[in-house]
């Protein structure tokens, strides 16, 4: 299981002893400082590629003291199993490419997480989120033992709601003004995939 790998020494800016998500061209791991520089230039470089699709940046958006704050966030949610924030690498040349939350985790009668995700421009197109995606499900469903996923897209955004559907979620309807992206309220779709939907695509080999 998973979960005997995910386990964390007692350190200030460490997720250590991870060991990584291994899908057919990439993997996923929890960020470190050392993936600081190369992070802040694909985001730099992705930066037109991005923001009409996220929150407004702060004006520290790519500074390492920034990131640093990011990445003690990122610690304390994992330890206390509210989110989970992972990178994803190409398997060949291990070069970041983007990255992928499972957040606001909700146990008691719920158990659902929230996916976020982004791909760095360069990289975008390629399959590379469709693979992110799925290898990310068994953690999510076999070890953090979910009953659903919710994913949320702007009805323009045709790219991400094409990876969602080759992933296996269903469109479940429209949030008006659900989520402040680039500085404007903004209507979003709304995609969830359940427990059953996953056990149903792994009897039938997807």
């Amino acid at each position: 299981m998973l979960s005997e790998m995910f386990r964390f020494a007692d350190v200030p800016l460490s997720l250590s002893g991870m060991t990584r998500i291994s899908g057919k061209r990439v993997f996923l791991r929890a960020p470190s400082m050392e993936d600081w520089p190369e992070w802040a230039e694909l985001r730099a470089r992705s930066r037109a590629f991005l923001t009409p699709w996220e929150p407004t940046w702060p004006d520290d958006s790519l500074g390492r003291d920034h990131f640093r704050r990011r990445l003690r966030q990122q610690v304390r949610e994992w330890r206390a199993g509210e989110a989970y924030g992972l990178f994803i690498f190409l398997n060949e040349g291990r070069r970041l490419v983007g990255g992928i939350n499972l957040s606001n985790v909700r146990r008691g009668v719920a158990q659902t997480a929230s996916i976020g995700y982004w791909m760095g421009q360069p990289y975008a197109g390629q399959g590379l989120m469709t693979d992110a995606l799925r290898a990310l499900l068994p953690f999510a469903f076999d070890d953090l033992r979910l009953h659903r996923l919710e994913a949320a897209c702007l009805p323009h955004n045709e790219p991400s709601k094409g990876v969602l559907a080759k992933v296996g979620f269903h469109e479940e309807g429209l949030a008006r003004q659900y989520l402040r992206i680039n500085g404007h309220w903004a209507d979003h779709l709304l995609f969830a995939l359940l427990r059953a939907d996953y056990d149903a695509m792994l009897r039938s080999g997807g």
